[in-house]
């Protein structure tokens, strides 16, 4: 690799970290709001809405394409946040 190209990829690669540290902070916000959700759950069944994870992979996919990214990527970011976010509550959940 030229030093020019080496010089590019470092920056590039300082770009994502600093993205990386913006993705953290708003995982800390959505994981305050999964808490304040999970409170509100009285049985551990409530946990898991169908509904609400087909509408919220359909809107994904809609959002995707409308901003020109591929869907199939923000899909499988989408499945796997939702899953580990299900593995979290049920660890957390606290039958009242």
């Amino acid at each position: 690799m030229s030093p020019d190209k080496f010089k590019k990829l470092t920056k590039l690669r300082k770009n994502l970290d600093n993205l990386d540290n913006s993705l953290l902070k708003i995982i800390k916000k959505r994981t305050n709001l999964v808490n304040q959700v999970l409170a509100l759950k009285e049985f551990k069944y409530q946990i898991i809405d169908n509904k609400r994870i087909n509408k919220i992979l359909i809107q994904i996919k809609k959002k995707s394409i409308n901003n020109k990214i591929d869907p199939k990527i923000t899909r499988r970011i989408w499945i796997n946040m939702i899953r580990a976010y299900i593995d979290y509550e049920r660890r957390n959940f606290k039958k009242k």
